[in-house]
């Protein structure tokens, strides 16, 4: 146990909890934004160069959860990573 650790003592239920609340929040907020630039097609205010590195990122934290045999993170990430991408195609197809 690390010095984090022995700070907030967790089961490893309750550690596989806080990752499944926080995959679903962090997620799930990706949905609204999706969603009004899938209807509106309005993506000016998109950062190709921001949001390509954040797709990256969220291609290798994918990456990581796989390797980790992390169901939390994998299916998280593997969410974000669609939604990312596709959020990623409309501001280079509707920009």
């Amino acid at each position: 146990m690390n010095a984090l650790q022995a700070l907030l003592p967790l089961t490893p239920t309750a550690i596989e909890w806080i990752g499944t609340c926080a995959a679903i929040l962090t997620t799930g907020s990706f949905i609204p934004q999706a969603w009004l630039i899938f209807r509106t097609r309005q993506v000016e205010g998109i950062s190709v160069g921001m949001h390509s590195a954040f797709t990256a990122g969220v291609a290798l934290w994918l990456a990581y959860g796989v390797a980790m045999g992390s169901w939390p993170i994998t299916v998280a990430n593997a969410i974000t990573l669609t939604l990312a991408s596709a959020i990623l195609v409309m501001r280079l197809r509707f920009g």
